[in-house]
């Protein structure tokens, strides 16, 4: 750690209390990905799931894709500050790697409710030395905490310009937790023109008998999930501007750095993914 991240890894009052024998979609997530941070009911949930969904690491690998993408997109924007809601278990290139090869001033914030992604947090802080990341535990559906701990570390200033990446999360937050009232509250506290809101989201617009055979797997297994269509999706981004090319599965949405012949279909994908600047 450098000397101007000194400090950035500490996380005051985070308690690690793992829960290993329930799954967890991080963990899940990370499964799908090809990690190794994960336990036996995470892989025995994630295996019912591809049973029933068999594209859902290839789902996974296209929205871990879409992040790299709007992360550079948003960096050579010329946004410098980027929180990131819902990280999961860190996976090279993170967020901040991204970001920082475009622009090394670049400051992020991660946030996870999972405790085992505290215990890999210092693989989020390794900032370079122009820059700065910063850690913290906090759930989505509280964001209120979520802004306030942001603020208490210093890193980001939520009255300049903040890019606020929450991929493949709030597809795990009811309409019973009022997820498009939490959605309103990170905008509203964005405040500064020109923040940026990204985006993805289990859909089941492209394979509808697939979808729902997921969404009872994971509620099966004790997470909840629900899908959203394109409407209800668009609703998140009420009142900013979507930049090109809008509300598009995720592997479409400038797909022009991919390397060459990964080819994901819409189907495989299930998922949208859009950004939106505050006016």
């Amino acid at each position: 750690m450098t000397d101007e991240t000194k400090g950035t890894g500490e996380i005051p009052g985070a308690e690690v209390t793992l829960d290993i024998h329930r799954p967890h979609s991080a963990r899940m997530y990370d499964y799908f990905l090809g990690g190794t941070t994960n336990f036996e009911p995470d892989r025995a949930a994630a295996a019912q799931a591809l049973a029933v969904f068999p594209n859902a690491h290839v789902a996974a690998r296209a929205n871990r894709a879409f992040m790299h993408r709007t992360t550079r997109m948003l960096a050579r924007h010329g946004i410098t500050q980027f929180l990131d809601v819902g990280t999961g278990i860190p996976t090279s290139p993170n967020l901040h790697e991204i970001a920082q090869l475009v622009d090394p001033a670049c400051r992020v914030v991660y946030a996870d409710n999972d405790p085992i992604v505290l215990t890999h947090a210092q693989a989020l802080l390794r900032s370079r030395p122009e820059g700065r990341t910063a850690y913290i535990q906090a759930d989505v559906r509280d964001p209120e905490h979520v802004l306030d701990a942001v603020e208490t570390t210093g890193v980001i200033d939520l009255d300049l310009p903040v890019a606020l990446s929450m991929n493949a999360l709030l597809h795990f937050v009811s309409d019973e937790d009022r997820v498009y009232e939490v959605a309103e509250t990170f905008k509203r506290r964005l405040r500064a023109s020109g923040s940026a809101l990204v985006l993805s989201h289990f859909t089941p617009d492209f394979a509808p008998e697939d979808a729902a055979r997921g969404v009872r797997v994971y509620r099966e297994s004790g997470t909840y999930v629900q899908a959203r269509a394109r409407a209800e999706f668009a609703r998140f981004f009420d009142g900013w501007n979507l930049a090109a090319p809008g509300i598009v599965p995720t592997p479409r949405w400038r797909p022009d750095t991919e390397p060459a012949g990964v080819t994901v279909t819409d189907a495989q994908a299930s998922c949208y993914g859009a950004v939106a600047f505050r006016p």
